[in-house]
């Protein structure tokens, strides 16, 4: 994999270039923003933006083995939905979730749609030490 590129404000074109995530239901939808990540060699990081349509909704909680940070930038998240996308509670931008590896959560819908920034990344080996 290679490394993230160098980059400087560079315009993020909000109407196009959404690609499905592979394995998530219909309506959420990612633009990958910067990568290297590489999870079958546990390293790297990622920063997207996801973005769920209104009323789309996922069944199943997500679990992953490295950290997650998400920001809400704008619309509605709503955590804890039923298999149906019904219930669940909601919260609205401008609000931040910090997530370590193993972690279940979610299943997630939107009301009105929204957009994340969410950043994902393995923890090296010496921060691990550190925290020892």
């Amino acid at each position: 994999m290679k490394p993230k590129q160098h980059l400087e404000f560079v315009k993020v074109d909000l109407n196009t270039g959404w690609e499905r995530p592979p394995g998530y239901p219909p309506g959420f939808w990612q633009k990958i923003l910067a990568s290297d990540l590489d999870e079958s060699a546990k390293r790297g990081s990622r920063t997207r933006l996801l973005k769920i349509d209104a009323g789309a909704f996922s069944t199943e909680p997500f679990v992953h083995d490295h950290w997650e940070e998400v920001y809400v930038v704008q619309g509605d998240l709503v955590v804890g939905n039923d298999k149906l996308g019904k219930g669940g509670e909601q919260s609205f931008a401008p609000t931040y979730a910090c997530r370590p590896p193993g972690v279940h959560h979610g299943p997630f819908t939107s009301r009105s749609g929204c957009i994340l920034h969410e950043i994902h990344y393995y923890e090296t080996s010496g921060n691990a030490q550190d925290r020892k």
